[in-house]
């Protein structure tokens, strides 16, 4: 494989205090670094994008154990690339890898740094890159969803929260969503296969809730917090499990929408609220994997995913476009 000597990276250019715009970001010509002993060499061929960077790219970054980005460094993370060089015994030149390297054309480092993945066990590489670890490890193993239950999600339409519902579906579970514009919801249920789901913005959420849950939820998958989670605790049936994964509410507006906890009727209805992190270890990965592979093959699930070209310089754009809510799905953006 012909390796160019230059390549392109973007870096953190400043921390972000309100809005995130272009200017947080610098776009800059570097050599491509040789492999030492024991590394290799990896072309990246995509990455992927993700409402959690904007947390990343915050000084004061509010997420535990994981440190703020550094302005001058590499943002983002997580990405599929080939092999080009290796010295290494545990990679060939054109093996399929994974790992956590930022945006660059390519990635050096030691052999460890990298998971091998099967290109035959799904359709593209692209797959890899899902945010099916964290809905499975939040909708499986911390919500326990399964059959008879009713699940209501929040971001639907999002990288988590589109393959969560349709984890719950897989378990047995019936489904609610919400979104942000009718365009998604018809998505949601004709492309996806949720039971049922609404515009947040057309009205009360609790009154949807009682519309399409009259005898309540036994779950909730929260992405966005605010208004939404102070609804589900009034739709919750007793017993039922919370797994806060985001809150996109704060996120996308920088605003302090923090949800309030109607304590008394959390502590009457014996709700368990159980927010978490997951950090794509990799047994969490392979976990997902194993799990996503068999539902692809049996038909029971479909991957939403959006691929934006236009390489390592579409990057930034990409995130703020998915900020504002142009995408569904999981975000890509194909550097090679």
């Amino acid at each position: 494989m012909s390796i160019p000597e230059k390549q392109w990276e973007v870096r953190l250019a400043k921390h972000v205090e309100d809005d995130l715009t272009l200017e947080h970001f610098d776009v800059v010509e570097v050599a491509v670094p040789e492999p030492g002993d024991g590394e290799v060499l990896v072309r990246v061929d995509y990455v992927s994008v993700a409402a959690a960077f904007k947390e990343f790219m915050r000084s004061d970054c509010q997420i535990p154990g994981v440190p703020p980005w550094k302005v001058g460094d590499p943002a983002g993370g997580g990405g599929v690339g080939t092999v080009v060089k290796s010295n290494s015994p545990d990679f060939e030149v054109g093996d399929l890898v994974q790992s956590f390297g930022g945006w660059q054309e390519y990635w050096v480092g030691p052999a460890q740094q990298f998971i091998k993945q099967n290109p035959h066990y799904v359709p593209s590489p692209v797959y890899f890159l899902s945010q099916g670890p964290t809905a499975y490890y939040g909708m499986a193993t911390v919500a326990q969803a399964g059959e008879g239950d009713v699940v209501f999600v929040t971001g639907a339409a999002g990288g988590v929260g589109s393959l969560a519902g349709q984890i719950a579906k897989a378990r047995g579970a019936k489904v609610i969503g919400s979104a942000g514009s009718q365009e998604k919801v018809d998505w949601l249920v004709n492309e996806l296969g949720f039971d049922a789901a609404f515009n947040y913005k057309d009205g009360p959420v609790g009154d949807r809730l009682r519309e399409l849950a009259p005898d309540g939820i036994t779950v909730f998958f929260d992405n966005v917090g605010g208004e939404q989670f102070e609804a589900a605790i009034q739709a919750a049936r007793p017993h039922a499990r919370f797994a806060l994964c985001g809150a996109l509410a704060n996120q996308v507006n920088g605003k302090a929408e923090h949800p309030r906890l109607d304590l008394m009727t959390a502590i009457t209805k014996h709700l368990e609220i159980r927010p978490f992190a997951c950090y794509h270890l990799p047994e969490q990965i392979q976990d997902w994997v194993v799990h996503f592979g068999q539902w692809l093959q049996e038909g029971k699930f479909v991957f939403p995913h959006t691929i934006v070209e236009g390489g390592v310089k579409a990057a930034p754009q990409a995130l703020l476009s998915l900020l504002a809510g142009k995408y569904t799905g999981n975000v890509t953006v194909k550097f090679s």
